[in-house]
């Protein structure tokens, strides 16, 4: 048996023809929830980039999941870290036509994200994450956050004090890890509750733009 790579549902903001040599920008979504669902912040963000965004591989209710939510019995970091070498493997297979990989990750999409920064973190040239968090290595090997220490790659962080989804306790970790280990920008917006705003996406638009396009 032959093993095959990995081809999650993507949608596109541009057309193949014109995706050569751009920026890629790949969107991940928050539980269940879709891959259509960040695609609206596509005009906020730089129009030279590419935007992928991926649809999570589990079906769950009325959309999809990454893995089971931290609380729940059949949580694994095997299964966040299964979803992120899924995800690799799809990125390897379209990565080398773009000039740069950065990823957006909103709730759940983000622990994807810095997962996925995690472990090859040379390869990633910024990181957005919006009212999310990262997850606690817990000793896994996957997770090579000394090679993040020492690159200190480009992490947005956008977060609401009151985000009435997010715990105290994700938040408290994903703080630490980020001051220890990314070059980290981090805003707090009052009244975006578990959300984006316009004000943040323009930020994360001057922060893709100055760190990805050097502009």
């Amino acid at each position: 048996m032959t093993e095959t790579t990995y081809k999650p549902v993507v949608v596109w903001s541009k057309p193949e023809a014109e995706r050569a040599g751009t920026p890629l920008l790949v969107l991940f979504h928050g539980y269940l929830s879709n891959e259509q669902d960040l695609m609206g912040l596509v005009p906020g963000l730089p129009a030279e980039s590419t935007v992928a965004a991926v649809r999570a591989p589990v079906a769950l209710g009325p959309g999809y999941t990454w893995f089971p939510l931290m609380h729940e019995a059949d949580f694994s970091l095997e299964k966040v870290t299964k979803a992120a070498a899924d995800l690799w493997s799809w990125l390897d297979s379209v990565k080398d036509r773009h000039s740069s990989v950065s990823l957006l990750g909103f709730s759940m999409g983000m622990a994807v994200a810095t997962a996925l920064l995690r472990h090859r973190p040379a390869e990633i040239a910024a990181v957005v994450g919006l009212s999310g968090f990262a997850v606690p290595a817990g000793g896994d090997a996957f997770f090579d956050d000394e090679a993040v220490k020492a690159a200190r790659p480009p992490l947005f962080w956008g977060q609401d004090q009151a985000d009435p989804v997010i715990s105290a306790d994700k938040v408290e970790f994903t703080h630490a890890w980020a001051n220890e280990h990314v070059d980290l920008t981090k805003v707090l917006y009052a009244g975006i509750g578990h959300g984006v705003s316009a004000q943040e996406l323009a930020h994360v638009k001057e922060f893709l733009t100055y760190k990805v396009l050097n502009a």
